[in-house]
């Protein structure tokens, strides 16, 4: 049996990184189909319909669907996977309705106990017969988690949401491996000069509270979705870079280094080649935990307005717009991004615990 498959074998047979591959695992599949499996499938799931806003979890309503006067193209398979598909339909929320004579008569819902009485020409209806709709376009739809103050699904932001979680993890996973890795090899490879250099950086960036560092770059690159990846993924190279520079001294002074010196091999062959292979154990376990950090940081600047910003469905952004909610009538409007991001960043740090374990050899 391989060292990788032994590892493999290992990490299956510790249940919490079980369950936390099972969570990432189910995480990328929804995020990858989001818009195919979210009940609101616009961009973004930003379908406001604001008489609806602030419903409890479990609420229905019945929707009479206008066709829209501009006509919209129909999306590639790929764009809709991306990005979604525009509303073709007005949502107007209804009471009632009663078909008479060339006319349809619908009591619109305003709020609870008010309505208003409006008669709609079959002319200006779609006449169409969908599996959950009548002949008129008449749809009703249960929002299993409520809505938030716009009216917005949000299971469908929930959904949606997924994307930008596992995103802002990946960027920052993958920044700070690059930037971490090159910055220790260098300095435990070379030592000397080289290394005081890259160890005063290292201090300088490792004083400055992460948040407010964050804080910083994000302000300078200015607000938006990617900026705010690259300004979380900046600041977490530091464990990487610690991690890789002593496990590089220890490696360095082995026999096969000595024997590739010997042979006369450049110092980038060496370094690339025989001795980061050797190393990389220990750093798969910080950047689990880097992609935990980067999901709390990345909802802890949306909640704080300096992060992903609307109408993109953070899961941050969502509990700053619903936060209010908590102490009022309808707390799951926040607490169910709370709990969702609780449940990636739990995932991803038993992942962790569960690499470290099967990476130790004194347990093997």
């Amino acid at each position: 049996m391989s060292a990788h498959q032994h590892i493999g074998r290992r990490l299956v047979r510790n249940k919490g990184a079980l369950f936390g591959l099972i969570v990432i695992g189910l995480a990328l599949l929804v995020a990858l189909a989001a818009y195919f499996v979210a009940p609101d499938s616009s961009p973004n799931a930003n379908r406001m319909i604001v008489e609806i806003g602030g419903r409890r979890p479990g609420f229905q309503q019945q929707f009479l669907l206008l066709k829209k006067a501009r006509t919209l193209e129909q999306p590639s398979f790929f764009q809709q996977l991306f990005s979604g598909e525009e509303d073709q339909y007005s949502y107007i929320p209804i009471n009632s309705y009663q078909p008479k004579g060339d006319s349809l008569i619908v009591q619109k819902f305003i709020d609870d106990g008010i309505a208003e009485r409006i008669a709609y020409p079959m002319s200006a209806l779609t006449i169409n017969s969908f599996p959950s709709r009548n002949m008129y376009n008449i749809e009703k739809r249960t929002f299993l988690l409520g809505t938030d103050k716009y009216g917005r699904d949000i299971l469908s932001r929930l959904l949606v949401g997924v994307r930008v979680s596992l995103a802002v993890g990946l960027v920052t996973v993958i920044i700070s491996l690059t930037i971490g890795v090159l910055l220790g090899a260098l300095a435990g490879y070379f030592r000397g000069r080289v290394d005081e250099i890259i160890l005063w950086l290292i201090n300088v960036v490792w004083s400055i509270p992460t948040l407010l560092l964050v804080f910083a770059i994000t302000l300078m690159l200015g607000k938006g979705f990617w900026q705010v990846f690259v300004a979380i993924g900046l600041t977490l190279w530091v464990n990487v870079a610690r991690i890789i520079r002593g496990q590089v001294l220890a490696v360095r002074e082995r026999e096969f280094i000595e024997a590739a010196r010997a042979l006369g091999y450049s110092h980038t062959r060496i370094l690339f080649r025989h001795i980061l292979p050797n190393v990389m154990g220990p750093v798969w376990v910080v950047c689990a935990s880097n992609f935990a950090s980067a999901i709390v940081i990345e909802a802890g600047l949306s909640f704080l307005g300096v992060g992903v910003q609307p109408p993109m469905p953070s899961w941050g952004l969502m509990i700053k717009e619903n936060y209010n909610f908590i102490i009022t009538h309808n707390p799951m409007l926040a607490l169910a991004p709370g709990l969702a991001i609780m449940l990636l960043v739990l995932a991803f740090n038993l992942l962790g615990n569960g690499l470290r374990d099967a990476l130790d050899v004194r347990t093997r």
